[in-house]
Order: C-alpha cells, then structure tokens, then sequence
C-alpha cells in the first residue's frame, strides 16, 4: 500500500515539474496621445495635394497599440520551443493593422511563429519583423520609434520609391516578412549574427516572391555596431502584379551607436535601391542621434535623418525630431516629441508613422501621449 502512495506521490511531483516547465503569457501595450501637424495629405502619393492643418488622436507615439499571446516550452538539454502571436491595433478605434495583402487584415498582423531555442542559438518560422529592423533598432539614439526616428526615415524611402501605404509590402527592405526563416546566433564576445529566407511559394517560379537578408552585430562596453543585407523578389506594392522572380527589391544598412554612462550617440548610412530598374527608384539615406538620460526616468533624445534621390537630386528631404520621456511607473510611459521635415521635389518623408505629410514642402509636427504595457 505504501509503495503505492509512494508512486502516486512520485507521479504528481513530475507531472507538476512538467507542468512548470511550460508557461503561456498574454502581453500587450497601448499607446495613444494628441498630434499637431502643420500639413497633412490624403495618402503617400509624392503628387498628394496638402489638405492643411491636422489635429487629432494618434496611436502610436512611440510604438504601436499591440496585443499578443507568447508561449515557451522546456524539452530539456537546454532546448525551448517557443511561440508569439501578436496583432497591432488602433487605441482609437479599436481597428485591426494591416497585413501584407494590400487592403487586407489580419488579427496577428505582426508576428506569428514557432521555433526552437538553445545553445546552437534560435531559429523561428512563421510571419516575423525582419533581423534589420533589429539593426535599425540598436544604432539609432531614438529607437526607431513611430515619431520621427530610423524607422520612419526608412518609410520615407519606401514612400518615395511607389509604396502606397495600404499594405507591409513595401518595395525597399521590410518591417515584417510572411512565411519567413530567421536564424539568431549566440553571441560571441559580443557579437552575432542572423540569416533570413523567405521563400515564394510561387508555382514555377522558384525565386518568385521570396526574401533573404543576413545581419551582422556587435554589442558590448557600451558600443553597438550593425550591417544589414536586405534582398527580395517581386517586391512590389500592386495586389495586381504577377510574381516572376524580378529582383527589384535592395538595402544595405551600416550603423553605430555608443553610450557612455547617461550620454548616446548613433550614425547611420544606408542605400535602398531596385536593382531591375535603379534608374528609378535608387536612394540613400544618412542619420545621426543625441540622447542624454538625466535620471533613471527621464530622458531626451534626438535624430537628423536625410534622405537624397540618387537619380535627381531635387529630390531630397531633412527632417530633426526631439522627444522627451519620463517613467511615471514600470508599467506606464509619459512622452511629449517634437518633429520637423523639409520636404524638396517630390519626397515626402513622414514625421509620424501612418500620417501622410504634404510632398514638397516643410511640416511640423508635436504630440503629447502616453504608453502603457502589460
């Protein structure tokens, strides 16, 4: 009889460490705020017409509202599985974000993978942000956030080579990737790496619709480095377009960013192109950004991001943000930003992500708002 109690007991101790061992969280964050803007255009066509003065509640001040499930796995030996299901939306509305389908929407619009985890590094499957935004990331003092950053320089570029806003396939580099395979090494003495495929899917066309990049970092005593590789085919914002393997999609990225004690400072040059038909569509882009943290909660930063048409040079654009954030808990964020772009030719380079600017000409921009995670 003993030994039956004992069984029993041994057998609810294992299921119960089994059980640990897996774990499943909800997470989540919304940010929201009020948005001045001294121009405002009915879409990101370099021919839109200025529509005048905008005020208005914004999502997405720093990042966007999200909300998302995540999930780990432990199979012993030091190896995970993992999973992340996570969705944009707006904190206004309530409305779903865009998927890669022009028009389309999806409840996890943003990542949706599975992978393994373990001493050999990771390695995830499934719809996922591309490894060089993780590199825009970490050489940019302000974070490639949604006002005025890398990132909506970036958009800038896109804007200007055809991308109409209405979907994530834009035709330089890319924020998100569908059906992707993403590779992240450990790190040795600070640095990594990671390698992306994408492939197509397209019948007859085995390089039809796919998608590689490699990144290459370096972090430590304070110093991040970063080169990105970006390359796709048929990466094209029409829904009509018919995938034939066109390579039409290129960036290269270089940047650094050091911090000594509270001060940062970042650089970045990079060069998106299509390379079937550079002629048209052939830009370059160069930052640089000051941050200063003055208490554990408070800090400013800055960026300068200029954009060149390397085809026409009356096609260029210089744009200088500046925001402050304070911490009023773990949890919530508190931020006031400031933008300003000098828009020339036909460029068009946002100051906050998903709000068109007139093309051609300057606008300001200043949003007060907050963000809250969960």
């Amino acid at each position: 009889m003993k030994l039956k109690w004992i069984a029993a007991a041994v057998l609810v101790a294992i299921g119960s460490a089994a059980h640990a061992q897996s774990s499943v969280t909800l997470y989540g964050a919304l940010d929201a705020g009020l948005l001045y803007q001294s121009t405002s255009a009915a879409s990101f066509s370099p021919k839109a017409s200025n529509t005048g003065k905008i005020y208005a509640f914004k999502d997405g001040g720093v990042y966007s509202s999200i909300w998302g499930l995540k999930g780990v796995e432990d199979i012993g030996g030091g190896y995970k599985i993992n999973f992340k299901l996570q969705g944009s939306f707006n904190s206004g509305t309530g409305k779903l974000g865009l998927a890669d389908a022009p028009g389309a929407t999806a409840v996890f619009n943003q990542q949706t993978t599975i992978g393994v985890s373990g001493p050999f590094g990771s390695l995830d499957a499934g719809r996922q942000i591309a490894p060089m935004i993780y590199a825009m990331y970490d050489t940019d003092v302000r974070g490639a956030q949604y006002f005025g950053s890398i990132l909506t320089a970036w958009l800038g570029m896109n804007q200007a080579a055809g991308w109409p806003g209405s979907s994530t396939n834009g035709p330089i580099g890319a924020l998100w990737d569908d059906n992707a395979l993403v590779y992240q090494s450990p790190k040795f003495y600070g640095a990594s790496f990671a390698l992306e495929y994408a492939p197509g899917g397209v019948a007859g066309q085995l390089q039809g619709g796919t998608r590689e990049s490699a990144v290459l970092k370096y972090s430590n005593y304070g110093l991040n480095l970063a080169a990105a590789y970006y390359n796709g085919h048929d990466a094209n914002p029409s829904a009509t377009t018919v995938a034939t393997g066109l390579d039409n999609n290129r960036f290269y990225y270089l940047g650094a960013m050091y911090t000594f004690h509270d001060f940062s400072v970042s650089t970045s040059y990079s060069i998106g192109k299509n390379p079937a038909n550079s002629a048209h569509v052939n830009y370059e882009m160069v930052s640089a950004g000051l941050g200063y943290r003055f208490t554990p909660a408070f800090r400013v930063t800055s960026g300068f991001y200029y954009l060149k048409d390397r085809n026409n040079s009356a096609n260029h654009s210089d744009e200088f943000a500046v925001g402050g954030e304070y911490s009023l808990s773990k949890s919530t964020l508190g931020y006031v930003q400031i933008g300003y772009v000098n828009n020339n030719g036909t460029l068009n380079q946002t100051i906050v992500y998903g709000q068109p600017v007139a093309p051609g000409v300057s606008t300001t921009a200043a949003m007060i708002g907050i963000r809250h995670t969960f």
